[in-house]
């Protein structure tokens, strides 16, 4: 089943030249874990954030599992769909029960199922529920506060998750553990991610295929292997050639 689709979507903001996003066309499905890589400006972040209705495209249509994301109201829309940033946007007078349990207090979820909610998912980002759930954003490190967001983001299950370079401001130890817990998560899941990065490295190790972008362009949209195999266009080509994460890749250490 697909779960995102993009049909001829255009977007341009007002006083650039360019169009950040340029006749998009691109099905997604089910279960996929897709990253989407390309450098600063080449339209990933606006892609993702065309599903959750914070941008709108000039033209073109979004399918969320077969219906327009236009014909819905936004913010039903957005209580469905994951959505995790860089900046975390903790409320930190809030204990981290509370930060997690926003989207299910509007909910009206009870209170039983709040806390049994927010220990399951606390257990599954790897924080010791007992520990943490009582703790307030300040006493987290940078890394702790990324998996209380991931978790935020996941504890009403949305069928679909749009992560903009959550990792970006992690140090190399802790990134690497958020990937394979990320991983993890996912396989568990089989839920649909959307994964913004400009890492090269991390786009090959987490996707299950690989969006490249340039320019607003999608240049090509397949397994990693397969566009180490047969890059669609020169500029994938020169993007394998510099980077580490293809070697790395080529020699037996995909995946994490």
């Amino acid at each position: 089943m697909t779960a995102v689709e993009f049909k001829s979507v255009n977007k341009k903001f007002p006083g650039t030249g360019y169009k950040a996003l340029d006749d998009v066309s691109i099905a997604i499905d089910e279960g996929e874990f897709v990253t989407i890589l390309g450098s600063s400006g080449c339209g990933k972040t606006t892609l993702i954030k065309t599903v959750n209705r914070i941008y709108q495209p000039d033209s073109g249509e979004v399918y969320l599992f077969g219906k327009d994301v236009l014909s819905e109201d936004p913010v039903q829309l957005r209580r469905r769909i994951g959505y995790v940033i860089q900046q975390i946007g903790l409320f930190p007078h809030m204990t981290v029960r509370d930060n997690i349990a926003t989207i299910p207090k509007i909910l009206k979820w009870d209170k039983s199922r709040i806390d049994t909610e927010v220990d399951r998912i606390l257990s599954l980002v790897r924080l010791d529920p007992k520990e943490f759930r009582n703790r307030y954003p300040a006493q987290l490190s940078g890394g702790q506060q990324q998996r209380i967001g991931l978790a935020r983001a996941l504890i009403c299950d949305p069928k679909v998750m749009l992560l903009d370079e959550p990792f970006g401001a992690i140090d190399a130890i802790n990134r690497e553990k958020l990937q394979k817990e990320l991983k993890a998560i996912h396989s568990q899941s089989k839920k649909t991610y959307l994964f913004v990065t400009h890492d090269i490295q991390e786009a090959f190790r987490l996707g299950t295929k690989v969006v490249i972008m340039n320019k607003g362009r999608i240049l090509q949209y397949a397994p990693p292997a397969e566009i180490i195999a047969h890059p669609a266009d020169p500029f994938v080509e020169k993007l394998l050639r510099t980077s580490d994460a293809v070697k790395d890749y080529v020699a037996g250490g995909e995946g994490v």
